[in-house]
């Protein structure tokens, strides 16, 4: 069996992993030239569900070397006004302590020892199904079609291709991805002497949201290594190379589209320096820290998303091809639960495809696995929805 991977994203790479270490043939396909090709976000949240999969995909020395890379905050979740005047606290779920990561820090160590399966650079533009007998399920070849011209044949196809999936599109032509309403510009803040005196202990927990008129929020949250990363690597995997990363201060700004004075588009024709001015007169009768905090955002590192969700929808009839995280189940980050959800997915379709190498007929492993994602991926993402919608102004979700 050869499982073809489109997307080298945390579910894709996580699944690779896990992949390997069963003894299955995997390739990924991704179509960014690098990397570090695009800005994706910084700060991740992993839960237990994210934790287990990264233990279990992971080989020994890069599990070490992720935890020896992933810092431990405060457990709660923090709410706050405008004014810093505290509104409510979160606890954390029960379970092992909730971790920060750095995202690129965790892509590089996830794509560690996959080189010779992981290809960038190709532009995924579909999929055709051949049947090697007369039913085009249990027995059929998929094969991937890539804008250069090349394809890539194999036994299963996985869509980790993210919110804009062209796989998705062409198998469920009626799942849809809808505008929450919301835009959010994420940037981050150096940690240093100066700027560690901007921010309370409570905002070295989990995340800290500080929630003014109009539902607009700026969001923040530490990544703070336990050890240089360079020690790390040394102590662990001296063979990885991770990028240098100094601890920040994930921050974010968030509102509803139109009250923004920007367009989607000119949002992205802005610098660094424009969108933070942008935000700092948006934020004008804002408490004086949350001003100055905002001031320390560096230029370099801030850019606009518009968020985005999934609309959940019923199964669809099991083939050989299937889908993964963002793929499917897109979802508001007020849940902070999509990286999980995805490395979830990427430990729940591992085990079914081992399941299908050792006998059980692939498509009965794959419906296995698809039943389970609809189940918690779809709850993941109506939690998000409702998060987002009462506390943040999100757009209510969709009931069809």
């Amino acid at each position: 069996m050869h499982v073809i991977v489109i997307g080298a994203g945390l579910g894709g790479l996580c699944l690779a992993q896990r992949l390997r270490q069963d003894g299955i043939s995997v390739s990924v396909h991704e179509q960014d030239p690098t990397p570090v090709f695009r800005d994706q976000g910084y700060r991740l949240h992993i839960n237990a569900d994210g934790r287990r999969a990264l233990e279990h995909a992971l080989p020994p020395r890069l599990w070490r070397l992720f935890l020896a890379t992933a810092g431990t905050p405060g457990p709660r979740s923090v709410f706050l006004d405008e004014q810093l005047v505290p509104r409510w606290t979160a606890e954390a779920e029960p379970g092992p302590a909730p971790l920060a990561v750095d995202r690129l820090t965790l892509r590089q160590i996830l794509l560690s020892g996959l080189d010779d399966i992981v290809t960038f650079g190709k532009t995924c533009t579909g999929f055709e199904t051949t049947p090697t007998d007369a039913v085009a399920t249990t027995n059929s070849r998929i094969t991937a079609h890539f804008a250069d011209g090349s394809t890539v044949t194999g036994d299963v196809l996985v869509a980790a291709d993210g919110v804009n999936s062209v796989i998705r599109r062409q198998l469920l032509p009626h799942a849809r991805v809808v505008d929450t309403g919301l835009r959010q510009l994420y940037g981050k803040i150096p940690l240093n002497d100066q700027t560690r005196e901007l921010f309370s202990d409570d905002m070295f927990n989990v995340f800290t949201a500080i929630v003014g008129p109009r539902n607009a929020f700026i969001g923040v949250a530490p990544v703070e290594f336990p050890e240089p990363i360079h020690q790390a690597v040394l102590r662990h995997a001296p063979a990885v190379r991770l990028r240098a990363v100094q601890d920040y201060m994930t921050c974010s700004f968030g509102i509803r589209g139109e009250h923004l004075p920007r367009t989607d588009d000119e949002l992205h024709r802005m610098t660094g320096a424009e969108l933070r001015a942008m935000v700092l007169d948006l934020i004008d009768s804002w408490h004086p820290r949350v001003r100055r905090i905002v001031q320390e955002w560096d230029p370099a590192s801030i850019f606009p998303a518009v968020l985005r969700t999934s609309v959940p929808i019923e199964a669809w009839p099991t083939t050989a091809v299937t889908l993964l995280g963002d793929a499917i189940h897109a979802m508001s980050p007020a849940g902070g639960v999509g990286a999980n959800t995805a490395l979830r997915d990427a430990a729940t379709l591992a085990d079914a495809l081992n399941k299908a190498a050792h006998g059980r007929p692939l498509v009965t492993a794959l419906r296995d696995y698809e039943t389970a994602t609809i189940d918690y991926g779809f709850a993941a993402v109506r939690a998000s929805a409702d998060n987002g919608h009462r506390f943040l102004g999100q757009n209510p979700l969709p009931t069809a």
